[in-house]
């Protein structure tokens, strides 16, 4: 063992695998600075466009139709509330199970644009349990405008079309089990604000912007883990040199 760590090739090629996991770790926590930078930016444009003045729904069309982010972006729609074919989307709401009431909205040109009205506990799922919340007649809603989904998330469980509950928000689905006509169905939904329904429900602005932002953490473990292995190897060649220094 004494012969191999003597002999220089193997002593060169130690200091290449050092230099090169040293390498590597800074490169993973200055990518995490990285990620930082461009997550708070992104929070920030998220947070601008929530507070902005409301677009009309033309605009959101425009956009979505160019390929542009429509996500959060402050929309108003006007038309006639189709109550007799919601759509529930499972999920909870402090704390409370429940469901995400999802109406399509018919405008004045015959389309139709699925609204997130907002959040029902289970036990008022039933239509005739909040009939002062069915609003009729023309109705404007302002909201956050919503992309549609590629396609099915990983780990989610299929939606139960039979039972009406949703799990992912399958755009095609809903319409389809609506019986409206796909093209005549607009590619995106909208999350409606916060204003006040007649008898508190749907519970509208329910919209969660969940984009985790844990770069920093990370960024500090990589540098961190480099800094140690620094000093790991310093403290070892320390040694080497002084074998006579006493060790605690």
């Amino acid at each position: 063992m004494p012969a191999r760590r003597a002999n220089p090739f193997w002593q060169v090629g130690k200091a290449l695998i050092l230099l090169v996991a040293l390498a590597i770790l800074l490169a993973l926590g200055t990518w995490q600075v990285e990620r930082l930078h461009w997550k708070e930016g992104l929070l920030a444009d998220i947070a601008e466009r929530q507070s902005a003045p409301p677009v009309p729904l033309s605009a959101i069309e425009t956009m979505a139709a160019s390929g542009g982010d429509i996500e959060y972006r402050v929309v108003t729609a006007t038309g006639h509330y189709l109550n007799d074919k919601e759509r529930y989307f499972f999920t909870t709401h402090e704390g409370d199970a429940g469901y995400h009431v999802y109406t399509p909205l018919q405008l004045a040109d015959g389309r139709y644009l699925f609204v997130n009205r907002g959040f029902v506990p289970d036990v008022d799922k039933a239509p005739e349990k909040r009939m002062q919340g069915q609003l009729t007649g023309e109705q404007t809603v302002t909201g956050l405008a919503r992309a549609k989904l590629a396609g099915q998330p990983s780990g989610i469980p299929d939606n139960d079309l039979v039972k009406d509950i949703f799990y992912w928000k399958d755009l095609d689905a809903m319409a389809s089990s609506d019986g409206l006509p796909k093209d005549k169905v607009l590619p995106f939904f909208v999350d409606a604000g916060k204003a006040q329904n007649p008898g508190g429900l749907p519970i509208g602005g329910v919209t969660i912007v969940d984009l985790p932002n844990s770069h920093l953490q990370y960024a500090v473990t990589w540098y961190g883990l480099a800094v140690t292995l620094v000093v790991i190897v310093a403290i070892s060649w320390w040694r080497k040199r002084h074998p006579d220094a006493p060790r605690q």
